[in-house]
């Protein structure tokens, strides 16, 4: 049985106490949940008991030592579902949602009860993304998240992911008049395409290549438009730099270069973003970002695919 398939057969039906505990049993099993605690008093291993909380099991220990005390703690404890008052069912049926790019709606997710509200959805969708994140900034402290040279060409861009109001109306707050200007450096080889995604102050020298010449080895072949920025820097810095002039056409006639894959990217990266709201502050903006790098550096290589890749960098959190 594939992952989706157990997920699945998991979480589909009543939540009754043999599909809790099964579920429990999972989840411990993907190490997701812990599958042994000890007391904090005596030191010896607690055990599941049954108990009428929203999980049906609880760690309990009773022992002489504990003067007729009995230690309680929660399943869930030392794990992302800690803290939340939502059943393990919910969070399982968000969490296979959001693998699959959350694109049902908010209100649709309300229906079919796995939660009681959007406020709740957004923290949850937040917590995800966190994981997301955090599995990103480690392999770009490993050295992994760089892009170029060999058969992959590197494409540079940039983009504002400014706020838009809905239908004009409404507050326009002063963080929102602020351009977020968002620099793109797309790897292409074949079908495969890795982005990387950073927030910049401003479109100037000074902050576009220092980021270039950190993320794209040398040597690359890179294209561009003509901003000026990249006409004399990316050659004096070891780059293969073909431009293309858009006020005259949208590919070179003479040695072909174009920047289409980046300009379809951005359609795509910005829908996602415009659509969850996600551009209102800098902070939900690089959360956004670095999900969209998620999925196409982590998410997209994985055998089992998103969900997959989701679920191990969960359990990494529980072991860290």
């Amino acid at each position: 049985m594939t992952l989706h398939a157990k997920v699945l057969s998991l979480i589909e039906g009543r939540q009754t106490l043999k599909k809790k505990l099964k579920l429990i049993k999972w989840l411990q099993k993907k190490k997701l949940l812990q599958a042994k605690r000890k007391c904090k008093l005596c030191k010896k291993r607690m055990k599941l008991k049954e108990n009428a909380n929203v999980d049906g099991l609880q760690w309990q220990c009773r022992r002489n030592k504990h003067r007729g005390k009995t230690t309680r703690k929660s399943v869930r404890c030392g794990s992302l579902f800690e803290r939340s008052k939502l059943s393990l069912f919910s969070w399982m049926k968000y969490i296979y949602r959001f693998s699959q790019g959350l694109q049902l709606r908010q209100i649709d997710m309300l229906q079919d009860g796995v939660a009681g509200s959007s406020r709740t959805l957004s923290k949850m969708s937040y917590k995800l993304r966190k994981v997301c994140q955090r599995a990103i900034k480690r392999r770009e402290r490993r050295g992994k998240q760089r892009i170029g040279r060999g058969n992959e060409f590197v494409m540079l861009d940039e983009s504002n992911f400014y706020h838009k109001r809905k239908y004009g109306r409404g507050r326009f707050g002063a963080t929102w008049r602020r351009r977020k200007w968002v620099f793109g450096m797309l790897g292409i080889k074949g079908r495969r395409r890795r982005p990387i995604l950073r927030l910049v102050t401003k479109r100037s020298r000074r902050y576009l290549i220092p980021l270039v010449t950190k993320y794209v080895r040398q040597g690359t072949t890179v294209l561009t438009d003509r901003w000026r920025v990249y006409m004399t820097a990316l050659a004096q810095s070891g780059y293969v730099h073909f431009s293309v002039n858009h006020s005259q056409s949208f590919v070179n006639p003479v040695t072909g270069a174009h920047t289409q894959n980046i300009e379809r990217a951005w359609s795509a990266y910005k829908s996602k973003v415009w659509r969850l709201r996600g551009n209102r502050t800098e902070r939900t903006l690089k959360s956004h970002l670095s999900f969209i790098e998620w999925t196409h550096w982590l998410a997209n290589d994985h055998k089992d695919g998103p969900l997959g890749r989701l679920l191990h960098d969960i359990r990494h959190e529980l072991h860290q």
